[in-house]
């Protein structure tokens, strides 16, 4: 694939962990584990293949409602993610950014996660952004608030730059895995323009070849912005 075709910024909602498990005659916990160890490998193949930006939706503002045993394991997994991890992305060229409301998280989900993005802060490859207690309609709601409270005026513009992605292009490339088609509140605004793929795989089976897939396919796509 040529580079020029790649896309600068891919975003990825990461489902099927759950029936990943299930299917395996496993706790959903489980399924949850082998997504964030699978979260690693994407990771890498991304920053090899020099794409620029990578944001992957972990954790929603609607996650809360789910069983409370589940929502403590996603947070240790959260925990251990940032602690482990950040070493070899550093080493990577790594750099790890958060966009959401992390204030309902513990304060020692909140420190390692301070940890993960202090360590990675002058990292200059891949920016590795992880969607965190995050729901597009909160973001926009946040971003209008501080448009008015400023007393700016509305464009399209503004809006922009009061996002959460404010520093970052809007994705070029939006997956889901697990066969759903929809977006499940996430980055509503900047995906006017992003190009979508579908793919019945589970994410902790979305390798590689499978990523390899819809880069490929992505490539194929006129993008034309609704122009001719």
């Amino acid at each position: 694939m040529e580079n020029g075709s790649l896309p600068r910024h891919v975003a990825v909602i990461m489902d099927g962990n759950g029936r990943w498990a299930k299917k395996r005659g496993l706790p959903r916990t489980l399924g949850h584990k082998a997504g964030t160890e699978n979260v690693r490998r994407i990771v890498k193949y991304c920053s090899k293949k020099g794409i620029k930006y990578l944001t992957v939706y972990a954790f929603s503002t609607e996650n809360f409602r789910r069983p409370q045993d589940e929502v403590g394991a996603l947070m240790r997994l959260l925990i251990q993610y940032f602690n482990n991890e950040t070493d070899e992305l550093k080493e990577n060229g790594v750099r790890l950014n958060v966009i959401g409301d992390i204030s309902e998280f513990q304060p020692k989900v909140r420190e390692a996660i301070q940890n993960g993005l202090d360590k990675t802060k002058d990292c200059d490859g891949l920016v590795f952004t992880i969607a965190l207690a995050y729901g597009a309609r909160a973001e926009i709601v946040r971003a209008v608030k501080s448009i008015i409270d400023e007393g700016c005026e509305v464009t399209e513009e503004t809006v922009s730059k009061h996002l959460y992605t404010f520093d970052m292009p809007d994705p070029d490339l939006i997956i889901r895995t697990s066969g759903e088609e929809r977006l499940s509140n996430f980055l509503l605004y900047q995906a006017a323009y992003s190009e979508f793929y579908f793919t019945k795989t589970l994410w902790p089976d979305f390798d590689e070849s499978e990523m390899d897939k819809a880069l490929e396919e992505f490539a194929k796509r006129d993008r034309r912005y609704g122009g001719v």
